[in-house]
């Protein structure tokens, strides 16, 4: 069947549609508050201490402790602040991280009960553009949550945040165009099949690190934690947020971690492929995508235990004149290489 928008070759049935959402998201979601209690343990065994031992097994329900906590906190909000916008700017950050699961794919187009069934939310053509597009939706979260408090404080950390991603995302966009050439598409599906013989962290090595470390600095995570900077303006953007509302950030950063790591095992990593050409069965797909996803988002924590954080000037110079020039050369190298070969 042809469509405005898109070539269809098969249909799932509105029930396949709801199942398959709910697996997809009830499995993402639950990594949020593994990842955050990973964190805790892990940082605590490389810096020398406890991590968390007190709630539940060995401290397992550590974070269903801490969510119940804020939410039960009373709401609150600045005299002066702007009420619709203050309190849609958490949902907007969320909103961003969830939207973005919809896409990574977590196997091709398989049989389920009869039914032809993409293990997959959805599979655009403009993937990419899709992740991207998302991504200014968690730039807005950011700068109206510093500007609705109606605290100077606040805006400035939005500021620095803001200064900050479009900083990175130049550098990250660039870095994918490398992708882009050499799969020649821009749907993410299309990527990680044409990654069955070579995963691409090989030939696009330096796109995966320049995507790696503008993810860092997407996700506000140390070394690039400087939107908050706490020494310098309290608490940033979200310092005006207590309660359910602060809750929604914290999601939200724990949420871009593991879509952060979920992408790069999509578009450098290979996806649903073993290395050395090795094929896995197809029930393992999704296995081998969350194994993946779960050892990048230990890297992720490995990162911040390990390196110091930069000045706001060392981290903009960095984005600007070293990492976009680097990411427009790799660019500029992947389409001779294309062309010649």
């Amino acid at each position: 069947m042809t469509y405005l928008f898109a070539d269809v070759f098969y249909y799932e049935p509105w029930w396949m549609q709801i199942l398959k959402s709910l697996c997809i998201f009830l499995i993402v979601f639950n990594l949020i508050p593994i990842t955050l209690l990973a964190e805790r343990k892990i940082l605590g065994r490389f810096q020398g201490r406890y991590g968390p031992n007190r709630v539940g097994p060995f401290g397992a329900m550590q974070p269903l402790a801490d969510i119940g906590k804020l939410l039960g906190k009373a709401q609150f909000r600045p005299r002066n602040a702007q009420e619709v916008l203050y309190v849609l700017a958490p949902v907007l950050s969320v909103i961003a991280a969830v939207g973005t699961i919809a896409i990574i794919p977590f196997g091709p187009v398989v049989d389920i009960f009869g039914t032809p069934t993409g293990l997959y939310g959805i599979d655009v053509s403009v993937g990419i553009l899709f992740v991207f597009a998302l991504a200014a939706i968690s730039f807005y979260g950011l700068v109206l949550g510093g500007w609705a408090s109606a605290s100077k404080y606040s805006f400035l950390g939005a500021m620095r945040a803001a200064a900050q991603l479009i900083s990175y995302e130049a550098a990250q966009g660039m870095a994918l165009i490398g992708v882009v050439i050499t799969a020649g598409s821009l749907s993410l599906v299309d990527i990680v099949e044409a990654q069955a013989g070579m995963w691409y962290i090989v030939p696009q090595f330096v796109g995966f690190l320049i995507f790696m470390v503008a993810g860092f600095a997407e996700s506000n995570r140390p070394p690039f934690a400087l939107p908050e900077g706490e020494a310098e303006i309290i608490g940033g953007y979200n310092t005006e947020y207590g309660g359910g509302r602060f809750a929604n950030y914290y999601m939200a950063e724990y949420g871009e971690v593991v879509v952060i790591s979920a992408l790069t095992v999509t578009l450098f990593l290979g996806g649903w492929w073993l290395p050395f050409g090795i094929h896995p069965p197809v029930w393992c797909y999704p296995i081998v995508v969350l194994a993946k996803t779960i050892g990048f988002i230990f890297f992720f924590i490995w990162v911040r235990a390990t390196l110091p954080a930069l000045r706001y000037d060392q981290l903009m110079s960095f984005g600007w004149k070293v990492l976009l020039p680097l990411a427009t050369l790799n660019t500029l190298v992947t389409a001779i290489l294309v062309v010649v070969t």
